[in-house]
């Protein structure tokens, strides 16, 4: 294939820094060939005495470390996450089947699919997965977001920064009439209410978030690999 991944030396040195870390061989010569294959570095590895496996599995934490794309964040909290999985080829309609399994389970979410002009989808709710025609192939994206997160943010810092205003007008008149002491309250618990619980959730729903989409992203990888049943080398 000619649109093979190549591996640059900075990758090819972490590839096998993960493939030899619990293993009693050294790392292995690397020619300086402008590039290896996931293929020539199994080889290279095979010389070392490296499983062919380990350096297919190291390969994939180096690829998916790839794919991370920057959360969106609002007042320095995430309010959205993604990934994009470059496949190394184009996925079947029997791939595309088990693809949508894969993310109703990791999800949690039947979900829906559909398809439109060579993209395919998968949606639930904000939470969606686009199967995008490449020139090498097909591009896995997956992206989602908190519904609301950033308004609550925008509520919440509102009301903290006016209570903040009422605090230093007392403090600088040194007065309290009843009604900015009943605004003071009010702007406080508005703020603290809208954004608290964001400042506890938004992180850990990204965490999590990003872990189904890595775990996504390690079995498409595995099941996008291999050549589909039937072909030939070559097709």
């Amino acid at each position: 294939m000619t649109d093979e991944r190549r591996y640059g030396d900075r990758e090819i040195r972490e590839i096998f820094d993960l493939a030899t870390a619990d293993e009693t061989v050294g790392q292995p010569p690397v020619p300086d060939a402008g590039g290896l294959t996931l293929e020539e570095l199994q080889e290279v590895g095979l010389e070392a005495g490296v499983a062919r496996e380990r350096v297919a599995e190291a390969a994939l934490v180096v690829d998916s470390r790839q794919d991370v794309r920057s959360r969106r964040v609002s007042l320095g909290l995430p309010i959205s996450v993604g990934r994009v999985i470059e496949l190394p080829r184009a996925v079947t309609d029997h791939e595309w089947d088990i693809l949508v399994s894969v993310f109703r389970e990791a999800f949690g979410a039947r979900g829906k699919a559909r398809s439109y002009g060579g993209i395919r989808e998968w949606s639930h709710g904000p939470l969606h997965a686009f199967l995008e025609p490449t020139e090498a192939g097909h591009r896995l994206r997956l992206y989602t977001g908190k519904v609301g997160a950033r308004f609550l943010n925008r509520v919440g810092a509102a009301g903290l920064a006016v209570g903040l205003s009422l605090i230093g007008v007392f403090m600088t008149t040194g007065q309290s009439p009843v009604f900015m002491e009943v605004a003071l309250i009010s702007s406080i618990l508005i703020g603290g209410g809208a954004l608290g619980p964001n400042l506890l959730r938004l992180p850990r729903w990204a965490r999590e978030r990003e872990s189904k989409m890595e775990e996504v992203a390690g079995r498409a990888r595995t099941l996008i690999r291999d050549r589909p049943e039937g072909e030939e080398p070559g097709s």
